[in-house]
This record gives structure tokens, C-alpha cells and sequence, in this order.
């Protein structure tokens, strides 16, 4: 009884005081499942141990419920191994494959079994990722006359979720249908999550609107499945309807919708459900804070996210992480670093991703040496070994601040073999630099890694177009066309009164693009009688030079923006996103605008965040 209520410590101490006693033999079988349920759930391998010796000496191995129970200890104890296996794994993969064949022995030794032991052999499989050993062992299930059920098809679903696997999922649903089981909520939900990942959000919301009354497991699903396919609008619209029906949201809700209005930067809506968080008594749970100190952070607004770290009682490593990558993104690299410095002396201990942010934010602000000092300390200090990604934030640093040789030669001796895109940092580097020179040779490796690379064919490309060979550049668009590959528009976008408009280069789409043009043109005359000089370094164009001044008042960026000024009111803050980075000009003119309309400007572009107020930018012009 204690152990089905949850009182594993009380269960353990009961079973305890009975063997210490002079109780029958004849007890052990009626109790050991729910010691070994507890011991399981408490994490006591030596206890466990125990028990299984224990169940085989008094034969109470020969009680189904009591083998199951081992079945389950096992699948929740990886590090455990059978009490009677003589070979010794090695390495953590190790450890998983001989917790399995523990599993294995243990259903293979049963006198008697149902179909709970072979779900939990088959879920035992599926979680340890051995996904065709799990399936195998759903036939010979079948083969041995025992019908798969709700649980054996919710174990197996997340298998072709995983895959994308859609033709397979479909058949275990049809199956679901045929033998009345396609009512369960559990199947209800892996089918959402499994058409969810085969982007095919129409059949999962026809598997949703299915069940006349959704509990909170399939409200939930629906919610991650249309946040994960960008459909962000569409899941708030389920979580309305969610309220509506009276299903009150747990922790889990918003851990789909918070993260889905950071990575669209969808700021009102995000701080509509941080309104509804705190309403509802969540905001105080580390993990619903660690994801709004994420979405603040991506949605441009760095100092709410101060707020809601500051108000976390004991951060854990997924806030602090959160918190340091935010103030590399957006700038203050200083303030990454003293957090960095509390988190240890907090005794947190910082991990691979929180490594990551340091060396982000030593890229960002150009501190060569600092990359070297956080790069080294991972394995000397840490015992981290450094992974692709820090190689390639360290390589960045050097990069960014003009070690061009450094980079080159540390990229040349990683440990790990360098990917294209750790090349890329180093060709964007050239780029910023002007050393067409050794742009050739890394475009060459890159090209030799992924010939088809649209991003290093256009860096090359522009590059020649910006030291006037102009013949390079066009040999190089030609050989695009002839593999295929298409340049990237640049696209940036902007939030106004939750409705999102999108601006492309020269794009004359926008029902307001008379009016930003005028507006524009405004600022334009004012900004040349403060000193203003178009920078023409990033018009890759072969034209004259009236032509390229019309080509920089087309950049997306700016479009965006003096649409933001002229349809905000006056002293509304201008968040805009771009999909590339923003160029020379765009980033002058911004400071001028940001002085002019007395406005804060804030851009992100594909590397960080740009806080421009009062004619200054957050980057201090290193980007």
C-alpha cells in the first residue's frame, strides 16, 4: 500500500522491519514487487541487487508479478546488472547494452508472463534508442499470442515520430482504429506527436478533434505539435480553447509556447503568457523561469530577463546558461563574464553549453585572450571536452578580431575534423577583414566539405565584387545557377500591434511603402547634414554610384524600421529581426535614425542583438 502511494522509503523500511521479524516465508512473494518498485524509484542498486538474490533463493522469482516487477527495476536502474553476469561493460554505452540484457535474462527466465512484461521489454528497448529490437519484439509478441495493446502502441509510436516515419506511424494507427483503441489518450497523443514531427499538423489536428473531451495530455501535445512547426498563432488559439474548456495548464504547457514566441521574437505575446504565468501562481517554477529569461532574451528585451533571473531563489545551471548567453548576444559581455564568475562561486557547475556562451560572448567583444583562458580551463579545470561548437566559438574569436593566421592554424589542427561551417566562421571573418586571399583558400575547403554551400558562394562572390573583379564574381554567380543554388533573400521583420510584417529588399509590396520611402527620404537629408557618408562596401553591383545609393535605401532592414517609427507611437521601442547580417550602411544609418527619432532601435540579426539609442550601438561597432 505505501509503495502505490508513493511512500517508497516508508515501503522499504516496512519490508525491512518483516524479514528482521520471524515473518513466513510464504510473505516474500506478496511483498517483494512493492520493495522492488521502491527500491527502483529511490535509485538503491545495492538494495535491488538484493532483492533479485533474494526472489531467486526463495522462489518467489516463479511469481509473475514479482518478475515484472524486476523487469521494471532494471528498465529504471541502467547502472544495475544482473546479480549473475560475469562480463564487465565498458563505457556508458556499455552500461545501457548490459542494463538491457539484464532486462533480457530476466524476461527470458520467466516461467510465466503477460503483456506487461513484454511492454516493459519493449519499452526498455525503445528508451535505450534500440528501436528495431523493439519492433522485432512487438512481432514476436503477436507471434506468441499476446495482443498489442494501448501501452505497446505508445511505445512504438515516438519510435516513428523519431524517424519521421510517417507510412508506419499510419499503420499503427489504422490498427488503433480496427481494434478500438484509437480512444486512448496516451495513443491520441503519440499520434499528435508522431504526425507532428512528419509535419502534418491537418492529421493531427483530425486525431485532436477526435476525442469529444481532451484532457490536459492532449491539449498539450497539440500546443508542442503546432509551436514546433512554427505555428505559433495556431497554438495560441489551442490554448485558448484549452482555458475556455476549463482545463486548467500545467508547467508543461508553456514549455512548447514560451520557447515558439522567442524563436519568432514575438514579444507582446510572449509577455501575454508571462502576465497569464504570473496570474496563475507558475512563475515561480525554475523551469517555466528559465524559458522567459530565453524568450526575452531572443524577443530583444535583455533587461526583462535580468528581472526574471533575479527573482529565481536558487538558479540552476539552465537559468545561469540562460541568463550568461543572453548578455552575450545582446552586448554586455562584462556581465556575462561576473555571472559566469557567481555561478561558480554558488557552486554551480557550469557545462558544455554554458562554456559555449562565454566563448560567444569573448567572440562578440573581440577578448582573444579571455576565448584562450575559457577554452583551456573546459578540459584542464572542468574535465569538459571541448566539443565542434566551442572550436568553432574559438575559432570565431580569433577570427572577429582579426587573427586570421591564428584561426586558420587552429581550425587546420583541431583534434575534431573541422565541418564546413566551422570554416564559415573563418570565411566571414575574411569577409569583415578584406583578405580575399585566404577567403579563397577556405572557400576551397569549404566547397571541397559541401560543394553546394549557398552561403560561402555568396561571401566569395561578394568579396570579389568588393575589390572590383568583378569577372570572379560573375564566373562564380554562374557557376551557382548551373549547381542550383539560389542566393537567400534578405528578409527582416517586424512585430507591430501583433501583426507581422515582413519586408524584402526593394520589395514595393507593402501597402505603407510610399509613406516609408517619404519618411526615408526625410531622414536621409537630415542624417547627411549630421556628417552622413553612404558606405557603397556592401553594394555588390557594378553600377554608378547613384544607382548603389538607391540600391542602400532598398536594404530590407531599414524599410522595417521606419515603418516601425512611422506606425508606433512616439518613444515605442523598434524591435526588428533579419534573416543575414546587417551591412556597414545599414548599421550607420540606424545609429543616425536612433538619434534622430529619439527612438531605441533594437536589431537581430543572424549573430546577435543590436541595441542602438542615442546615434551608439551595443556593439561598440564590433560585429
Amino acid at each position: 500500500m505505501a509503495a502505490s502511494q508513493g511512500q517508497f522509503l516508508h515501503a522499504i523500511s516496512l519490508f525491512l522491519q518483516m524479514r528482521s521479524s520471524v515473518a513466513p516465508r510464504s510473505s516474500v512473494p506478496a511483498s517483494l514487487p512493492a520493495a522492488l518498485k521502491s527500491s527502483a524509484a529511490l535509485g538503491l542498486c545495492t538494495l535491488a541487487t538484493s532483492l533479485h538474490a533474494l526472489a531467486i533463493r526463495s522462489g518467489a522469482f516463479a511469481d509473475r508479478f514479482t518478475a515484472n516487477a524486476l523487469l521494471n527495476m532494471y528498465i529504471k536502474l541502467p547502472a544495475l546488472h544482473h546479480p549473475f553476469r560475469t562480463d564487465g561493460p565498458s563505457g556508458e554505452r556499455g552500461v545501457e547494452s548490459a542494463a538491457l540484457e539484464s532486462v533480457q535474462k530476466v524476461f527470458d527466465d520467466m516461467l510465466e508472463r503477460d503483456a506487461v512484461s513484454w511492454n516493459t521489454l519493449i519499452l526498455g528497448f525503445a528508451e535505450n534508442k534500440r528501436h528495431q529490437k523493439a519492433l522485432s519484439m512487438v512481432r514476436v509478441m503477436w507471434r506468441d499470442g499476446f495482443k498489442p495493446d494501448s501501452f505497446t502502441l505508445s511505445s512504438v509510436l515516438p519510435i516513428f515520430a523519431e524517424y519521421a516515419d510517417i507510412n508506419r506511424g499510419m499503420v499503427v494507427h489504422g490498427f488503433a482504429i480496427k481494434n478500438g483503441l484509437d480512444n486512448d489518450v496516451f495513443i491520441g497523443s503519440s499520434l499528435i506527436d508522431m504526425y507532428a514531427n512528419c509535419t502534418r499538423m491537418d492529421y493531427s489536428m483530425k486525431v485532436f478533434n477526435s476525442f469529444s473531451d481532451c484532457d490536459t495530455i492532449l491539449w498539450n501535445a497539440m500546443l508542442a505539435g503546432c509551436a514546433q512547426n512554427g505555428s505559433v498563432e495556431e497554438a495560441l488559439g489551442i490554448f485558448r480553447r484549452m482555458l475556455q474548456s476549463g482545463v486548467r495548464p500545467v508547467p508543461v504547457t508553456f514549455s512548447s509556447l514560451i520557447p515558439a514566441c522567442g524563436n519568432l521574437a514575438l514579444l507582446p505575446l510572449g509577455k501575454q503568457l508571462h502576465a497569464y504565468l504570473i496570474r496563475a501562481v507558475f512563475n515561480d517554477n525554475i523551469f517555466i523561469s528559465s524559458s522567459l529569461i530565453d524568450m526575452y532574451c531572443k524577443c530583444g528585451n535583455v533587461s526583462i530577463a535580468r528581472r526574471v533571473f533575479n527573482g529565481i531563489q536558487s538558479p540552476d545551471i539552465v537559468s545561469w546558461t540562460a541568463m550568461i548567453m543572453g548578455y552575450a548576444l545582446h552586448g554586455p559581455a562584462t556581465e556575462a563574464f561576473v555571472l559566469f564568475e557567481r555561478m561558480e562561486l554558488g557552486n554551480v557547475k557550469p557545462n558544455h553549453i554554458t562554456f559555449l556562451a562565454v566563448l560567444t560572448a569573448c567572440s562578440h567583444a573581440g577578448l582573444v585572450d579571455k576565448g584562450w583562458k575559457y577554452f583551456s580551463s573546459m578540459p584542464d579545470k572542468y574535465g569538459i571536452v571541448p566539443s565542434l561548437e566551442h572550436c568553432a566559438a574559438l575559432a570565431d574569436t580569433l577570427g572577429r578580431a582579426g587573427e586570421l593566421d591564428e584561426a586558420y592554424n587552429f581550425i587546420s589542427k583541431m583534434k575534431i575534423k573541422p565541418t564546413s561551417s566551422v570554416w564559415s566562421t573563418l570565411l566571414r571573418a575574411c569577409r569583415v577583414h578584406k583578405n580575399t586571399i585566404l577567403a579563397e583558400e577556405v572557400a576551397k575547403k569549404i566547397f571541397d566539405l559541401e560543394p553546394r554551400s549557398m552561403g560561402s558562394h555568396v561571401i566569395l562572390s561578394n568579396m570579389y565584387s568588393a575589390s572590383g573583379r568583378w569577372n570572379e564574381a560573375a564566373h562564380l554567380r554562374k557557376s551557382m545557377r548551373k549547381k542550383g543554388i539560389k542566393k537567400e533573400p534578405a528578409c527582416s521583420w517586424i512585430d507591430v500591434k501583433n501583426e507581422l510584417h515582413v519586408f524584402v529588399a526593394h520589395d514595393k509590396s507593402h501597402p505603407w511603402y510610399d509613406r516609408i520611402i517619404d519618411a526615408l527620404n526625410v531622414y536621409s537629408e537630415q542624417m547627411i547634414h549630421q556628417g552622413y557618408v553612404p558606405n557603397m562596401e556592401d553594394v555588390f553591383q557594378d553600377i554608378e554610384e547613384e544607382q548603389k545609393r538607391d540600391v542602400l535605401c532598398g536594404h530590407s532592414e531599414k524599410l522595417a524600421i521606419v515603418f516601425g517609427i512611422i506606425s508606433t507611437p512616439p518613444g515605442t521601442t523598434i524591435r526588428v529581426m533579419k534573416n543575414l547580417r546587417v551591412c556597414v550602411d545599414c548599421h550607420t544609418v540606424t545609429k543616425f535614425i536612433s538619434k534622430i527619432a529619439a527612438r531605441e532601435i533594437v536589431v537581430r540579426d543572424v549573430n546577435r542583438f543590436h541595441h542602438f539609442k542615442d546615434g551608439n550601438c551595443s556593439c561598440g561597432d564590433f560585429w
